[in-house]
Parts: structure tokens; sequence; C-alpha cells
């Protein structure tokens, strides 16, 4: 497969159609050269993925066991400088 040279735009004309541009590289998710009297000052690509990140939430749910009494103090009162 030939790969087609990435389209270039001077920065004058990226600062004019700059929204256009990134709406292109969304778009087409080819990137673009952006330059300076002819010489590269960045790439505009495409972002990696717009995958939809898996919700974290609750996801070990179910996971866990209760081992013991969880309610009752894990020491003894008379232990506990702060009660005294």
């Amino acid at each position: 497969m030939v790969q087609s040279a990435m389209e270039q735009i001077a920065i004058s004309k990226f600062k004019a159609t700059c929204l256009a541009v990134l709406e292109n590289v969304r778009r087409s998710g080819e990137p673009v050269l952006v330059t300076r009297f002819g010489k590269p000052v960045a790439e505009i690509v495409p972002p990696r993925s717009a995958e939809i990140p898996r919700r974290q939430l609750g996801r070990m749910a179910g996971t866990g066991r209760i081992i013991g009494d969880i309610i009752s103090p894990a020491a003894d009162e008379a232990d506990w400088e702060a009660l005294k």
C-alpha cells in the first residue's frame, strides 16, 4: 500500500482556518503538518481513540468477602487512650 504525503499548511493559513483544519483532521483521520517558512513546527493528528472509557465505579462489586465481626471494635475500650 502506498502512503500518500502528509498534507502541509502554512502557519498563517492554519491560524486563519484553525477550526476547519481541526475538523477535517477529526473527520478524515489524516494528519496535517503545520509549517513556518517551509519548516515543520507542529503536526496535527487525530486522537488515538474515540472509544468511551469503561466505567470504573462498581467494577469490583461482589468480589469481596466479609470475614469475622466488622461492627465490634478491634481492641478493648480500655486499650484506647482517647477514651481515658
